[in-house]
This record gives C-alpha cells, structure tokens and sequence, in this order.
C-alpha cells in the first residue's frame, strides 16, 4: 500500500492522478493487444511476413507509449507547455523533411525514415498543438492586449497548411475541429465560430474539385454505386455477422480479406469475433476518458488547464469517433487510427503524450499549489 503521509514523488502522483481515468486507459491498451493478435496475423502472412509481426511490433510500440503516458502525467502546467513547445517545433521541423525528402506512397508523403524507424511527424504534433493553442487562448482572456488570439489562428493556419501539403485531410479535419472547439470554449463569439465553419466548408468544397482522391472518397459515400466500396462493405457485414456476441475468436472472416483489418478496421474486426457488446464496451470506455477529463477540466479555476485538458479530451475523442463512424459508413474514409486498438506505432507514442497531458491537467491540486505550482514545483505542498 502506498501511504498518503509519503512525500515521495510518486506517492504525491498516485493519490492526487486520476486513478479510474488511467486504469480505463490501462483497459484500452489491454484491449488493443487482444484485437492486434486477432486481427493482425492474417495481413502479415498475406504480405509474406511472420504471422505475429505485427503483434510484436504493437505490443513493443505499447512498452515505450505506457512510459511516456506515465512520465509525461508527472509534469507540471508550465513543464507540459515547455514540453509542447519543444515537440511541436521539432514535429514541424519533420513534417517539411518529410514534404522534401519523405518517400511518396499512394501520392502523399507522410513519412519520414530516421534511423531505420518509420515516423509520422503530424502525429506528434497533434497534442502539442492543442496545448499551444490552449496557452494561446488562456492569455488572451486574461490579457485582452495581448493578439493571442491571432497567433493561434497563424498557428492553425501553419500547420494546416502542412498537413494539406502532404496532402492529410482527415488530420486537417480532426485539427481544425479541435481548434474550433477550443476558440468556442474560450468564449469567442458565435459568428466567428460559423465563420470559421464557412471557411473549413468551403475548404473541403476546394478539395473535393481539386483532389481527385477526397472527390473520390466523397462520390463512393455518398453514391457506393461509383466505385470500390469493397473496405467499407466488408466492414459494415462484419457487425451483422458478429451480432451481440461475436462469432469467437478467431472465427471471423473479415480479416482474411481486409489489407487494413489491423489499423483502420480494426473494430470491424472487433465486431466479427468478440459481438456488438464489446464495441459498445469500447465506446463507452472512449465516452468515459473523454466525460472524465471534460469534468475535471471545467472543475479547474486555471484557465490554461480548463482549456487544454478539454482540447486533449475532444482530440481524442473526435480521432475515436471518426475511425468507428467510418466502420460503421457513417462517413467517408479517413485513415484515422482507433486510440491505443489500431496497429501504428507513431500514432500510439503520440497518443500517449497526448493522455499523458491530460493525466497531469486534471490531478488533484490544492489551491495553494495550483497558484504555486508554476514558480515552485517540487516544492512540498500541505497536504
């Protein structure tokens, strides 16, 4: 047992962390290794590798993404934001290697090679983005002088532009709704909120023109009549195959078939061999982690804390519900990864920072220490 008259570091962590937060996170994670050794053997003998390649690799991404999950929920507001700062710069320095030097697959260039490991940059850089931002809009409601709010939306505005560049449109999506989010939570007022929608509608207008490959996507969900629907087809059979209980381990088919069974249709895989149920079970573990932290966000008086915890929470939330909506043909396909479930190892190292942050946003902090924290942290605080 752990006493809560130890002053350790760790004492101090555990009794003041959100316990029932980071075990649904410890859930999910178990989850993901479960569904990786159901779905991911048949793609990687398919390809010629070993059965378990890919069930090894994901199981060792997890090692070094629950490390740096339970590291990062250590630090203190102002080192998460030096922390951001420090990703985010060198993420962005990724993302134009990667644009000028990164190897073109299927007409975009999204990865970068160091050191004979494969790196998604605009993954990592997701969460510090949020933060970044998040700082942005807390100075500016405590110092109206201060053009923070112009230096967020230069910051999007960046950053989309890169990721449009690569070309990623799902995470340009997923980021330009976590930062409307963000400017509505701040306060902003309504008409720049649907300002902001007109221009992210009229964006995706240009693209569906522009980009053969979004004007196709969109045509196959709206009309799946003109072209290849065969993915998603296969997906959504899989639930009435499944039904509530699944057909059993092992048993299911669509992973034989499907090339990317093991990332982005994992929960169609799901579906097939463990039922309904346990999607539902998934969701709402997913509802809960996000509900949690919205909770704890707005319980906070520090606005910085309310504001990047509640971004974190909605950018992992919205990356959850549109990987499980494309399973379901709710909407087009994205290639967004499930959190902690899909294959990927960038995406889950990211993920984890992200969760990390929001460990650390929303522990338990005495009054004294959330005004002392920033200036003095370590320091013993009263208990």
């Amino acid at each position: 047992m752990i006493s809560r008259e130890q002053r350790t570091p760790f004492s101090q962590w555990w009794w003041t962390v959100d316990r029932l937060q980071l075990a649904a996170l410890v859930t999910l994670m178990l989850a993901g290794i479960i569904l990786s050794l159901a779905a991911s053997p048949p793609v990687a003998a398919r390809i010629g590798l070993d059965p378990f390649h890919f069930f090894n690799r994901h199981v060792l991404f997890l090692l070094p993404s629950f490390t740096v999950m339970v590291a990062v929920s250590f630090l203190s507001p102002r080192q998460i934001r030096r922390s951001a700062l420090i990703v985010f710069a060198l993420s962005v320095a990724l993302i134009v290697a990667t644009l000028v030097i990164g190897p073109e697959v299927k007409g975009a260039r999204r990865w970068i090679t160091i050191l004979g490991v494969n790196i998604q940059a605009s993954e990592a850089a997701k969460p510090a983005f949020v933060v970044l931002v998040s700082w942005l809009f807390s100075e500016s409601a405590r110092r109206p002088e201060m053009p923070a709010t112009s230096m967020a939306l230069v910051l999007l505005l960046s950053l989309v532009a890169l990721l449009v560049a690569e070309p990623d449109f799902g995470q340009t999506m997923l980021i330009l709704i976590v930062w409307g989010s963000l400017f509505f939570i701040a306060g902003m007022r309504i008409i720049w909120v649907f300002g902001l929608a007109g221009a992210a509608s009229a964006g995706l207008f240009a693209a569906y023109l522009l980009v053969p490959h979004v004007a196709g996507r969109i045509k196959r969900f709206m009309d799946p009549a003109s072209g290849d629907t065969f993915q998603v087809d296969m997906a959504t059979e899989s639930f009435s195959h499944g039904g509530w209980f699944g057909q059993g381990p092992g048993e299911g088919t669509v992973k034989r078939i499907l090339p990317d069974s093991h990332t982005d249709f994992v929960y169609a895989v799901a579906a097939e061999e463990f039922g309904i149920i346990l999607c539902l079970v998934l969701l709402a573990l997913f509802a809960f982690i996000v509900l949690r932290t919205l909770s704890r966000a707005y319980a906070s008086d520090d606005l910085f804390t309310r504001f990047a915890a509640s971004g974190l929470a909605i950018l992992f939330g919205v990356q959850a519900a549109i990987n499980m909506a494309v399973n379901l043909h709710l909407m087009p396909a994205k290639g967004m990864t499930l959190p902690f479930i899909s294959y990927g190892g960038s995406s889950m190292v990211s993920l984890a920072y992200g969760v990390g942050m929001m460990l650390a946003l929303t522990r338990l902090r005495s009054s004294i220490e959330v005004q002392s924290i920033d200036a003095a942290y370590g320091a013993r605080q009263p208990a």
